[in-house]
């Protein structure tokens, strides 16, 4: 559920992974930065994507993963210790939880929610860099861990939106990490790699090493920022604004030939004019040199940098901008790519395209650990409790 659209995919299970069988697409009504501001009009985008992908695929369903986002996203790193049962000393899944529940227990303000509990590492004793401790033997067990935490009342607006969709949350995910799930590779998340997903209203960064989260946030610049500033320049309708800045928009004006000229329309009754590309360029640059100089100056602030082996993905449809991965090379002085979804099958051709890289990744996100069963049933606790607390209020109303 993004700022400019409403994607809906839809996936079956197959011996070689998931098949993609539905996609559909609405425009984002109701929604601002990722955050639900119109419960009424987000719920008409919802129905309307889920209904052409329901009709594509030939399936009705009424559980559905959903991403959140939004500036209201916090995170920091924590870590649990637990001691481990006398008699044998051999750490078991329940040691495991007890751990992960130890470093999710500190004291959150009332109006928020935990959402994810992702392990870094664990130590046994002392011995770090452990991924995967059952069945190991030790008399201490910690966890480090990365905690994100969401407003709860916007995932309130999500649960009331998809409650008046008529659907059922599954599990509510953190967009970036359903995007890293469809785009970066097991080696990079191991060697160190940084995940930027550009997305219309909000940019959504992820920091992985050694196979866990070392970082995560939202920085509130997306997209429509570009569109909002070439709209402005040229003195041009957003959606003109919009038409250009796929069509002829660069983020690095040295990439544009000075002689190349594009049309522009104008407002209400004014003349179409024309305006070379240097022009748009240099109003697109500025907006992205400071996107990536805001993300650049937090990972070097906190040490992150040493950390990213390979180097910067982007993904998210603002991404696809000509020029965003030469410039975001000479900003953040790493290796960068471009990430579109892998490892689905079906209509992968639809979905091979960095817009799609949140959805794919909620189809992909089944962590059958279990701390993620441990999430999921808090999760689907609060929303049952979300949606019983808005059907009483409204049949009080009535």
């Amino acid at each position: 559920m993004g700022t400019t659209k409403v994607s809906a995919i839809l996936g079956e299970r197959t011996g070689d992974g998931v098949r993609v069988i539905g996609v559909g697409n609405a425009p984002a009504e109701g929604l601002k930065q990722g955050v639900v501001v119109d419960i009424d009009r987000a719920a008409g985008s919802v129905r309307k994507a889920v209904s052409d992908a329901e009709r594509m695929a030939g399936v009705v369903m009424k559980v559905y993963n959903v991403g959140v986002a939004g500036e209201h996203i916090r995170s920091m790193n924590s870590r649990g210790v637990v001691g481990i049962p006398s008699h044998d000393h051999e750490i078991t899944r329940d040691d495991v939880n007890r751990t992960l529940t130890a470093g999710r227990s500190f004291a959150l303000p009332a109006d928020r929610e935990i959402l994810h509990t992702l392990p870094q590492q664990y130590i046994v004793d002392d011995q770090g860099g452990i991924q995967e401790p059952c069945g190991m033997y030790g008399s201490r067990l910690e966890a480090r861990v990365h905690v994100v935490t969401a407003s709860k009342h916007a995932l309130d607006n999500v649960a009331k939106t998809l409650d008046n969709s008529r659907l059922e949350i599954g599990e509510l995910v953190l967009e970036p990490l359903a995007s890293s799930h469809a785009v970066l590779t097991d080696d990079e998340r191991e060697i160190g790699v940084m995940l930027v997903d550009i997305g219309g209203g909000t940019t959504d960064v992820m920091i992985y090493n050694e196979g866990g989260v070392l970082a995560s946030g939202v920085i509130g610049i997306g997209g429509n920022n570009i569109t909002a500033d070439v709209a402005y320049g040229l003195r041009t309708a957003m959606k003109s604004a919009e038409e250009i800045k796929i069509e002829h928009g660069c983020a690095l004006s040295a990439m544009v030939d000075d002689n190349e000229r594009i049309e522009v329309p104008g407002i209400g009754f004014r003349e179409t004019k024309q305006v070379g590309k240097q022009v748009l360029s240099a109003i697109i640059e500025p907006r992205v040199t400071e996107l990536f100089s805001l993300i650049n100056d937090q990972i070097n602030k906190n040490d992150f940098k040493r950390a990213l082996g390979a180097g910067v993905v982007l993904t998210g449809g603002s991404s696809m901008l000509f020029g965003a991965r030469e410039l975001a090379e000479q900003i953040f002085d790493l290796p960068v790519r471009v990430g579109t979804p892998i490892g689905v099958q079906g209509l992968s051709e639809v979905v091979n395209h960095p817009m799609y890289a949140t959805g794919v990744g909620l189809l992909l996100h089944s962590d059958t650990s279990e701390e993620g069963r441990l999430q999921r049933t808090s999760s689907q606790v609060w929303w049952r409790q979300s949606v019983a607390q808005v059907r009483k209020a409204i049949a009080s109303i009535i």
